[in-house]
Order: structure tokens, then C-alpha cells, then sequence
């Protein structure tokens, strides 16, 4: 089986090719196994061409191990890389060997969570080991696919904007979540690590979201499922019943995002925490996990305001700040006062979905647009 090992050194706090030249390769040398290159990408995008050029050498009967020091955003780069390129004869499968390299590593944490006896070095090489060892197992990747429409043309004669595709193995979002992961990149120069996170949601957390929403049954089930804390499974949505079972969400919205194959977006950050949960006997079978916070959920709502706004940012900060413990925010409720609560039988402040697919039609042409996958 060929082996490539490929290394983004700047991913993260740059330290991806320190770890693949003193602890990777010698790694492999001990288990008598010569990578047939090593290549570090020079710059963004490179990986892609990296990867098709050596699969458009490689005999289709023979699969590719791929192992991939960098973040997620590297993954999803290559993913559409690939997903671009016209080509009449299939590629080779490709198996892949992560080494978390970048800052937040979802993919990753989400394989190998966070063990706190652990050596820090050797939870990095698990994927690595599991792949060296006689009896490894590769689990396949679901991906989701975005399909970014333009604006209406509101003018006649005026050209229709091209649809954008992209496909994730990680994340799609909107409204708050897109906005972090965007005016995050301004402060990646000067803070590489997560904190950079948390800055860019104080930045954002008064923000409100205008659009409406429709979410799809998954291909395998007949209605879209939301969680019930109180029985702590997956239930059929009362409002997805019968010959109907698309719904229908009308916003303001304060966060709003997917997830495939995950159940955290950090180490610690578990945004889905049921993110991993098979669909049903079918282990195969996929679906989004969707986090929705909509404010006019909250008993103590009244009007939009800018002071309204800024008292459900504290609610807001809480459920962002349950998800670091264990996923807990998936349990939060209102009581009848609007307070934020772990007990009682009031509405959910979180609404945890499970769905085939979900259209979000934006309202004005503000902010709210915004999205980002990975």
C-alpha cells in the first residue's frame, strides 16, 4: 500500500513539522516503513494538486495511506480539491492517519478525545499507532454538501451568480458560529491558539440572525428527531409527523450550525455531543446534527431591542459555556421567568436536531448571510 506523509507547517502554532521529523518518520522507520514521499505544503490550496498528482500515479487496485499532519481546515481544502477535479478514471480509496496539528482539531478530538493522564505526545500519535498496528480499522468519513445560491436578480438583463459547492467533513454554519470562524482569521496572526475564539464571539454575541429555515428527514428515517433531555434519546419532532415531515423555522436566530462525523468542534467544545450517535440499526446510515438557539424561545422575550440583545448575550454565553462541560447545554430550559436552568420541564433553550439536509434563506442582506464550513 503506498504511503504518502504530508505535513502543513504552518497549521496551528506551527509545530507540524517538528512532530513528523523527530517523532513521525522515526516512527515509522521502527516499523520498517518508507513513506514513497514527504512532501510540506508550501502554500494554501497546495495540498490538493499534492494528493490528486500522486493518486494519478498510483494504481486504482491499490489504496492510498495518507498521513496528514495539520487542522481541519487542511482536510476540508483537499476534500474539495478532489471534489473539483474532472477525471474519467476513479480514484484510489484513501485512508488517512491524522496528526492534530492545527488549532482546534475536531476531526480528531472527536476520534480520540481528550485524556487528561494521557502524554500529550502519544495522544497525538494514536491515529498514527492505530494505523501501524496488525489490526486496525478505518472508519469511512460521511460528507455534507453545500450548495451557496446568489442573490435574486432583481434587474432584468443582469447575470445569475454562479451556485458554489462545497463539501465538509466537520462543520456547516451560519449566524454566530460563522461569524467567530471569520473575524477569528484577523486575529490568527497575533493569537494562533483557540482563545482567539472566544474573542471573536464577544465581538458577535449580541448579534441577531434574520432567516427562515426548512430541515429535511434524513434518507433513512421518515421525520426529522430532536433530542429529549428528559429521556435522554433521540424522538421523532412533533411537528415532523404524518405526510409533512419537513419543518419549517422562522428566525431571529443566535446560533445556528451543523455537524457530520463529530461531536466537538475543540477538545472540549462538544457542540454535538451526540454527534457520533449512529442513526439507527444501519451504522452507515448519516445525518446532520443541528444546533439551533432561536431568542423568541425565551418566555421573558417581549420585542427586539438592542438592551434585549445584549441580556440574551448572557444567555447565549451560557449555553456556549455548558458546551465546554460535557456537552451540557443540550439540557438547558427556560423556566417561566425566561432564567437559564438545568432543571425543570420549561421549553429547551437548545434546539438539538437530527436531519437529512436543512435550506436557510437569509432575510435582508445584512451580516446574516454569512456561512462557513469545514
Amino acid at each position: 500500500m503506498p504511503v504518502l506523509v504530508i505535513c502543513n507547517p504552518v497549521a496551528g502554532d506551527r509545530s507540524a513539522s517538528a512532530l513528523v521529523d523527530n517523532h513521525v518518520l522515526p516512527l515509522l522507520t521502527l516499523h520498517n516503513l518508507v513513506p514513497d514521499k514527504v512532501v510540506h505544503t508550501q502554500r494554501p490550496g497546495h495540498i490538493g494538486p499534492i494528493l490528486f498528482d500522486f493518486l494519478r500515479s498510483t494504481p486504482h487496485s491499490h489504496p492510498l495511506s495518507l498521513i496528514l499532519a495539520s487542522g481541519d481546515g487542511t482536510l476540508h481544502e483537499l476534500i474539495n480539491f478532489l471534489n473539483s477535479q474532472p477525471t474519467t478514471v476513479p480514484l484510489p480509496r484513501v485512508h488517512i492517519a491524522l496528526l492534530p496539528s492545527g488549532t482546534a482539531n475536531a476531526l480528531y478530538s472527536s476520534f480520540f478525545p481528550p485524556d487528561l493522564n494521557a502524554d500529550p505526545l502519544q495522544h497525538k500519535l494514536k491515529s498514527l499507532n492505530a494505523f501501524l498496528s496488525s489490526n486496525h480499522t478505518s472508519v469511512s468519513l460521511n460528507l455534507a454538501v453545500s450548495v451557496l445560491s446568489g442573490p435574486p436578480i432583481t434587474s432584468p438583463g443582469l447575470p445569475s451568480v454562479p451556485k458554489q459547492v462545497s463539501i465538509s467533513a466537520v462543520v456547516t454554519s451560519t449566524a454566530l458560529h460563522a461569524s467567530i470562524l471569520h473575524d477569528s482569521e484577523a486575529l490568527r496572526a497575533s493569537d494562533p491558539t483557540m482563545e482567539r475564539f472566544k474573542s471573536a464571539a464577544s465581538q458577535n454575541i449580541t448579534r441577531w440572525y434574520g432567516a427562515s429555515v426548512k430541515l429535511f428527514p434524513p434518507q433513512d428515517a421518515p421525520f426529522v428527531q430532536e433530542y429529549d433531555p428528559t429521556t435522554n434519546s433521540w424522538v421523532p419532532h412533533h411537528q415532523s409527523i404524518g405526510d409533512d415531515p419537513i419543518l419549517d423555522f422562522n428566525g431571529p436566530f443566535a446560533y445556528f450550525l451543523s455537524t457530520v462525523n463529530v461531536d466537538r468542534l475543540e477538545p472540549h467544545f462538544r457542540i454535538s455531543p451526540r454527534g457520533r450517535d449512529p442513526l439507527g440499526p444501519n451504522e452507515g446510515a448519516a445525518a446532520l446534527h443541528v444546533v439551533i438557539v432561536r431568542p423568541m424561545r425565551d418566555p421573558s422575550f417581549e420585542m427586539d431591542s438592542e438592551p434585549t440583545r445584549v441580556a440574551f448575550a448572557e444567555k447565549a454565553m451560557a449555553v456556549l459555556g455548558a458546551a465546554y462541560r460535557d456537552g451540557a447545554h443540550i439540557a438547558l430550559r427556560y423556566d417561566h421567568n425566561g432564567n437559564v436552568v438545568t432543571e425543570g420541564d420549561g421549553p429547551t433553550v437548545v434546539e438539538y436536531l437530527r436531519c437529512g439536509a436543512w435550506e436557510w434563506e437569509p432575510v435582508g442582506t445584512t451580516r446574516s448571510i454569512r456561512s462557513s464550513d469545514y
